[in-house]
């Protein structure tokens, strides 16, 4: 029985073959989806030759977004075997560790397959779809495995909910083989033949440029991209055919949504989800993302508990594994039914004699006037020293005057670090790493660079 995603594009490459599937905005190049789907059958045609055992194998591709990467994602599947897809940006020790976190034995290099020194071929389940890679906060990489009907129910939860249909055209500011960019821009592309246009660059003005050319109408994109085009100076009338913005990855900044939606008109949805569970929860109307009070209520098809602690259990068919997840976040409900982000849980250490919950902490200084976001982090082993890095314009002794009123004495940071705004990776998540070292460095360091919309494109690509 073919799966349903395969089952989908074929349907869509016979219906309309001429039709657009792919822009590549930088080269100029313009992909039917008969040519994509010619792509993909010289890859598996390759595949086939230069890998002839018996058993699925995961293959991991570091490729930037383009036709190529869709070519060997689609010709992997074709072939049967399991894609695993890598982040091109990433040194080349890190992808490494994370093609053999995934059980990848195979990569993808100059157009053959080549096998990873020292892998084993781990055995995949008939169904399996993709591998993705995550290394949520911890910063180690990890194998997610994900069917074919989870992927397709993740992206088409996400089309339902917010209305992304096959007309749209999706302007790719985001990596493909990430869990947000497979499920908003791979899948859509796959089910429902929605266009995907990738950007050239993050510079506003070129992106302004591929608005204009290219006429898209949603962009999925993350916060540093949307405050890059906020603080502009392309002219408003350039974001004309688009209808749907979406911010995901971290949390987006109210002053930079406010700005954003007076400059452009347009307001920007939020966007919460998890490699393990696809998306759980959409702004549907944009207020909550200029209040910054939500990340929105779940999505269509998602179904979730709060507990009185504050801990999220998610259902839905694209939750990997048994369908049943509990993310690390700590959240609470509004009274609107909208999920509100209050940290993350299991970060509880000792400080002299007491029990100190960090996201309490957190909790306590984004609930400040003036403070943005928080990260609060423990230095030291048994006896705990903590840290706070605080995204604000305050003074650190204006934000300890105002936490005495908040927290006992022993929860106070020893040190607080003033930054204008979050470090960022690549992805757009808030850069823990970074924000780590800020808290371990030297007092005479007052600051710590923060990656421009610009240099993050530049290391997708």
């Amino acid at each position: 029985m073919e799966n349903p995603l395969l089952g989908a594009w074929r349907g869509l490459v016979e219906e309309s073959p001429g039709s657009v599937a792919l822009v590549e905005s930088l080269e100029g190049r313009v992909h039917s989806r008969s040519a994509i789907a010619s792509g993909a059958s010289r890859v598996s045609e390759i595949y086939r030759e230069e890998v002839p055992h018996p058993l699925r194998r995961r293959v991991a591709l570091a490729i930037p977004n383009g036709s190529t990467w869709l070519h060997v994602f689609i010709g992997l599947i074709e072939a049967g075997a399991v894609p695993v897809p890598i982040d091109p940006s990433e040194p080349e020790d890190a992808r490494r560790s994370a093609s053999a976190a995934a059980g990848a034995s195979f990569y993808w290099r100059d157009g053959h397959f080549v096998p990873i020194p020292g892998s084993w071929a781990r055995r995949s389940l008939p169904n399996e779809c993709l591998v993705k890679v995550s290394s949520g906060s911890t910063g180690e990489a990890k194998g997610l495995p994900a069917t074919f009907a989870q992927m397709v129910a993740d992206g088409g939860q996400i089309c339902r909910t917010m209305g992304i249909g096959p007309g749209d055209a999706n302007l790719a500011t985001i990596p493909f083989g990430y869990s947000y960019g497979l499920g908003n821009l791979v899948i859509p592309l796959l089910t429902q033949g929605t266009k995907v246009i990738c950007a050239s660059s993050a510079l506003p003005h070129a992106l302004a440029s591929d608005i204009a050319a290219h006429k898209p109408t949603v962009i999925p994109t993350v916060p540093p991209v949307l405050k890059a085009l906020a603080q502009s100076d392309i002219p408003p009338g350039s974001t004309a055919s688009v209808r749907l913005v979406i911010s995901a990855g971290s949390p987006l900044d109210p002053v930079v949504a406010r700005a954003f939606l007076e400059k452009f008109g347009i307001r920007v949805h939020g966007f919460y989800g998890t490699s393990e569970t696809g998306g759980i929860a959409f702004d549907r109307t944009g207020d909550a993302t200029i209040g910054g009070q939500s990340v929105g209520k779940p999505l269509d098809g998602v179904r979730v508990r709060v507990s009185s602690r504050g801990k999220l259990t998610v259902w839905s068919p694209a939750v990997l594994g048994s369908g049943r997840f509990s993310p690390a976040d700590l959240v609470s409900l509004n009274a609107a039914g909208e999920l509100v982000l209050a940290g993350r849980s299991d970060r509880v250490v000792k400080v002299a004699g007491h029990r100190v919950d960090l996201a309490q902490i957190e909790r306590a200084l984004r609930s400040l006037d003036g403070v943005a976001d928080a990260f609060v982090h423990a230095n030291g082993g048994a006896e705990a020293t903590i840290g706070a890095a605080v995204q604000c314009t305050l003074k650190p002794a204006e934000i300890r005057r105002h936490l005495r009123a908040k927290l006992a004495s022993w929860k106070l940071p020893v040190r607080i670090v003033v930054l204008g705004q979050f470090p960022v990776t690549a992805r757009g998540k808030t850069n823990f790493h970074a924000l780590r070292q800020a808290l371990s460095a030297p007092r005479t360091a007052t600051s710590i660079s923060t990656l421009s919309a610009e240099r993050q494109m530049s290391a997708r690509r």
